[in-house]
């Protein structure tokens, strides 16, 4: 008998027993992560999730404003502040630092996931796969990072009810968005906890997502979408942002201040640190770029949260003069990273910003990006992606009113889905139970915190008025 254990062979009547493998879960298991979960209820009731406390040592609106422009190119600095005043929303999105200092404040489980840091409703949308598919799901990642799952459950829920309100809702319509939000992201998450780990890592697909939501109101409007993402590609960029040279090369054409030409040394040390970019790839990604070379480079401003930030986008021609074109944008930290530890979230420090920025989007999409790495130019972290590979969005504060709540659900589906890659879905399942107590919760936490938000773009707008902070509308 000794003999045979010493083989690794199964003893008479039981089962082998082998070391533990780093990396892999124990067994014997030992406990029910659903009970666990559940268990939490006791020291975080579901119900309190609803409650938004006033801070008196809050920082002002304007202040949170001027103090998160810190580090971005100064002459930017203005047009982001003038996107930010344009709506409550357009506020939102342009400050998740603000709202996660807000959000360290209330109750939290103590579950952590891998967070989109700022997954406000505009922040899902169509994208291309390597095949030429369309998936939808989250698409930017700026503030990614481990944290409270229920942060970017608030976050969603918050800007729907912003989003709604400014397409014109009723209150009740956008109590229900949040709600439903909320809801949908409970009921996937049980969904994903009664799969088999590997099912649940790919559940849901996208064919299916509509129905699973109960978002059959949105096909239209996604259809619209979905036919304007397919023809949206770094060739229609191309042509309408550069001009052929006779020698068959092309070079961008200057379209300020949204599009811009840059200095040649400045040009060179973007071209430069693709170097470093190709050794974060995969190694069968490099032939294709080997078949690309590099013609230009140019300054692009970005998204409301991002403005002021450096990006550049870089045309790729390959033998046949067919266009890519990547951006190279520059990674901050994330702008939760102050707020985690009042939450009893610790984080590690972080090697290289535009890397975090990857990691967390791979961790989170069923299906990212083939070309996504990163790189450093002149000291600086940036992380590097294709542009217009087929994107599109739906603008939530663009909505019918009867499609608030659709969307709401759809978004909310997507984000328990992304949660599941890194948190497990049957304790997160466990908390959030059967009934709609957390649903209820989050939706009257929304209505408060939208309210908040209503009332820190009213002081910026106030400030702007009468030149505090300067802004520049409409850019």
């Amino acid at each position: 008998m000794g003999e045979q254990r010493e083989r690794g062979e199964r003893p008479e009547g039981g089962a082998r027993r082998l070391p533990r493998v780093r990396g892999f879960a124990e067994w014997p298991r030992r406990g029910s992560p659903k009970e666990e979960g559940k268990a939490l209820r006791t020291g975080v009731p579901r119900r309190d999730h609803g409650f938004l406390e006033p801070d008196t040592a809050r920082p002002d609106a304007v202040s949170a404003v001027v103090q998160s422009n810190a580090g971005r190119i100064p002459e930017l600095t203005p047009i982001r502040v003038g996107r930010m005043a344009a709506t409550p929303f357009a506020f939102l999105r342009g400050s998740a630092g603000l709202m996660a200092y807000d959000l360290a404040r209330t109750p939290v489980t103590g579950i952590g996931a891998q967070l989109c840091g700022d997954a406000h409703a505009a922040n899902f949308g169509l994208y291309g796969d390597a095949r030429g598919g369309l998936v939808i799901d989250l698409n930017d990642f700026d503030e990614t990072v481990h944290g409270p799952w229920e942060w970017d459950l608030k976050r969603l829920a918050t800007s729907l009810v912003l989003a709604g309100r400014e397409a014109g809702a009723d209150e009740d319509t956008c109590r229900a968005a949040a709600r439903d939000a909320a809801g949908a992201y409970r009921r996937t998450m049980r969904l994903l906890a009664k799969l088999p780990a590997l099912d649940a890592w790919n559940a849901i697909a996208d064919e299916e997502l509509v129905s699973h939501a109960d978002a059959h109101d949105l096909l239209g409007t996604l259809r619209r979408v979905s036919e304007k993402a397919r023809v949206n590609t770094s060739g229609r960029f191309a042509a309408k942002s550069t001009e052929p040279h006779p020698d068959g090369g092309r070079s961008f054409v200057d379209a300020s201040p949204v599009l811009r030409r840059i200095p040649d040394g400045e040009a060179a040390a973007v071209a430069v640190s693709l170097q470093e970019y190709l050794t974060t790839l995969s190694e069968d990604r490099r032939p294709l770029l080997a078949r690309h070379s590099v013609h230009d480079v140019a300054f692009r401003v970005v998204g409301t949260g991002s403005v002021g930030t450096r990006s550049y986008v870089v045309l790729l021609l390959d033998h046949r003069g067919h266009p890519l074109v990547l951006q190279v944008k520059e990674a901050r930290p994330s702008a939760l990273l102050p707020h985690l530890a009042a939450a009893g979230f610790g984080n590690p420090p972080v090697a290289h910003e535009g890397r975090r920025v990857v990691l967390g989007q791979q961790r989170m999409q069923v299906v990212s990006d083939t070309l996504l790495g990163w790189t450093t130019v002149d000291g600086r972290p940036f992380q590097v992606r294709q542009f217009r590979n087929r994107k599109g969005s739906v603008d939530p504060a663009a909505l019918a009113a009867d499609q608030v709540d659709d969307y709401a659900r759809m978004t909310g589906a997507l984000l328990a889905r992304a949660h599941s890659h890194s948190a497990d879905p049957r304790l997160i399942a466990g908390y959030c139970g059967r009934n709609e107590s957390l649903d209820n919760a989050v939706a009257a936490f929304a209505l408060a915190y939208a309210d908040l938000t209503e009332s820190d773009h009213a002081a910026l707008v106030t400030a702007i008025r009468t030149g505090r902070i300067p802004a520049e509308p409409g850019v």
